[in-house]
């Protein structure tokens, strides 16, 4: 039997769970009343549930089970504000040089080739990190020229935790291709014609940083909002 195209996949389905949890953790913060924190505990193991389910469908060699989600989940439970459970952020940086090319890293933990890319840091402005990342992990030092995206890292499906990436585009003004040792296999400068595989989601940014460094201005790349929410369209 043919699967129905209106059933969630396993990209919905994980954001519906973080989506729950976040709201679970959140009131397990705030909350004084021992029957509400009950019930914020009941939410959190249904979105383990979920999460669980949506790990299973993707074929996962190892598939976490409800109760490691839940445990995660509880450990991370704050208090007042510090509880209130927002996304991460992750920074990224599209490079280019006077030739035209993209600065390319090879990351260490999949193997997969991306623009230089890391958490933000405390006490850093975004684009301070984005300097930071650059010389970090390939040695090259750069200066930023405007935001390229801002992206919801869940909706896209290219990361399984709440997640906002801000791209920026930069410029190359000097340093050595030197790869981090720990965090990237390789890296290197590529053009268009001649990119190095597996490139991670390419079809989704690829055409823009190669227009944007040949300097086509078409604005910041965002995700537009949905009607519905939680059943749009990315």
């Amino acid at each position: 039997m043919a699967s129905d195209p209106s059933s969630p996949n396993a990209t919905e389905l994980t954001r519906w769970a973080e989506a729950l949890a976040g709201i679970a953790r959140t009131g397990l913060g705030f909350t004084e009343s021992s029957y509400e924190a009950e019930r914020y505990e009941e939410i959190l193991g249904i979105a383990a549930d979920i999460k669980a389910s949506a790990s299973d469908s993707t074929g996962e060699s190892v598939a976490a089970a409800p109760d490691v989600f839940h445990a995660e989940w509880l450990r991370s439970v704050g208090s007042g504000v510090p509880g209130y459970v927002t996304p991460k952020v992750a920074i990224g940086a599209v490079v280019g040089d006077d030739a035209g090319r993209l600065l390319l890293i090879q990351r260490a933990d999949s193997g997969v080739w991306l623009y230089p890319t890391g958490w933000a840091d405390v006490g850093y402005s975004p684009s301070e990190v984005a300097i930071k990342e650059v010389h970090e992990e390939t040695g090259i030092r750069c200066e930023v020229i405007r935001p390229l995206a801002i992206l919801d890292g869940l909706r896209a499906g290219f990361s399984r935790v709440p997640l906002y990436s801000l791209v920026f585009l930069c410029r190359a003004v000097g340093g050595e291709l030197a790869s981090h040792p720990q965090e990237c296999l390789d890296v290197g400068w590529f053009g268009p014609d001649d990119l190095p595989s597996p490139l991670a989601n390419y079809e989704r940014w690829g055409e823009t940083a190669f227009a944007a460094i040949e300097g086509d201005f078409s604005g910041v790349d965002y995700d537009r909002p949905r009607e519905p929410v939680w059943r749009g369209q990315n």
